[in-house]
């Protein structure tokens, strides 16, 4: 008798001490893995508003130490108006259709562009990425996707290069300020067109990740509309 409650008192207390063992590991990577994350949002950021690796890839202390000390963390209202000690992780979800987070770049204390958050659907999943302005609040800086499920070879080569070079130098707004947003097209940029400043060139064979695409970069910049109206009209002078 003796035998068997102590082999059940050990067991028992084995399965205590691996179960804690298995939950404390399992919290420790969940910690880890929203680090990595934090830290890769970071990144696409900077990419976005062109800060580059020059000696390399950046290691997660780089990226954050960069990201500090570059990018101010803003958040703006539906009417364009900064909303002080307001910092993008702490807009309540009952505020994220009024308060917008915003990503500024400073360069030797002026202001050197501008990125926000962009999503949408595509063909096949949602994607998230970032997209930056230049300090006109005109002139596309950068766009940047870090996730999404798109078709490798078709949808998925909005993330490359190749497509998003096209962006940078476009312009949002027409010659009378009014938002037109970048519109990625069916096969080649006509540079003679009239519209030709807010087109890029499209992805053969993805048509409706474009089209999405398209969709959902207007909706968002019309969030930020106002407040990048006050700006050029600030760069005007």
């Amino acid at each position: 008798m003796r035998s068997n409650a102590y082999t059940l008192i050990f067991t028992s207390i084995t399965t205590v001490l691996l179960g804690f063992l298995l939950s404390f590991v399992s919290e420790s990577l969940k910690e880890t893995q929203r680090i990595n994350e934090e830290i890769d949002i970071m990144k696409n950021i900077l990419y976005s508003l062109e800060f580059t690796e020059k000696d390399g890839p950046w290691s997660g202390e780089e990226v954050k130490k960069i990201f500090d000390s570059s990018v101010i963390q803003k958040v703006v209202s539906a009417d364009g108006e900064v909303i002080e000690d307001l910092i993008p992780s702490e807009i309540r979800a009952d505020k994220m259709e009024t308060q917008f987070p915003l990503y500024v770049k400073v360069v030797n204390n002026s202001v050197d562009g501008y990125a926000i958050p962009i999503s949408g659907k595509g063909l096949w999943s949602t994607l998230y990425g970032y997209f930056a302005l230049e300090n006109d609040g005109s002139t596309v800086k950068g766009i940047r996707f870090y996730k999404h499920k798109e078709t490798p070879g078709l949808g998925g080569e909005v993330e490359k290069d190749w497509f998003t070079n096209n962006f940078v130098g476009k312009k949002i707004v027409d010659k009378n300020g009014s938002l037109v947003s970048i519109q990625s097209i069916k096969g080649q940029v006509d540079t003679s067109s009239p519209d030709a400043y807010h087109q890029v060139d499209g992805i053969s064979g993805a048509t409706m990740t474009t089209k999405g695409l398209n969709e959902f970069l207007m909706n968002d910049l019309k969030k930020y509309d106002s407040f990048f109206q006050k700006i050029r009209v600030e760069s005007k002078g």
